[in-house]
């Protein structure tokens, strides 16, 4: 696996790897990831079309998607320890 690219995003941090013949999009936000992943046949601008797919409604969900994991984890936290 090796980076292609590093964006600067003021709610996460992007990282981009080429890892057999695919493109895996990995978001970070404290202690949680997102990760997703394209086929490179399917992109037909290389990392280019990645930057594309990573335009401002996707990013609102990721965002989104954070906070929502963010919640579940603590109230999964909070069971055990009033276990």
């Amino acid at each position: 696996m090796r980076i292609v690219a590093e964006l600067p995003h003021p709610e996460c941090k992007i990282t981009i790897f080429s890892m057999n013949q695919k493109f895996l999009i990995k978001l970070e936000k404290g202690a949680y990831e997102q990760t997703y992943k394209l086929s490179e046949m399917d992109m037909a601008e290389g990392v280019n079309g990645v930057f594309k797919v990573l335009d401002d409604e996707f990013m609102k969900t990721v965002s989104e998607r954070f906070k929502q994991m963010r919640s579940d984890f603590n109230n999964a936290f909070n069971r055990y320890e009033n276990q």
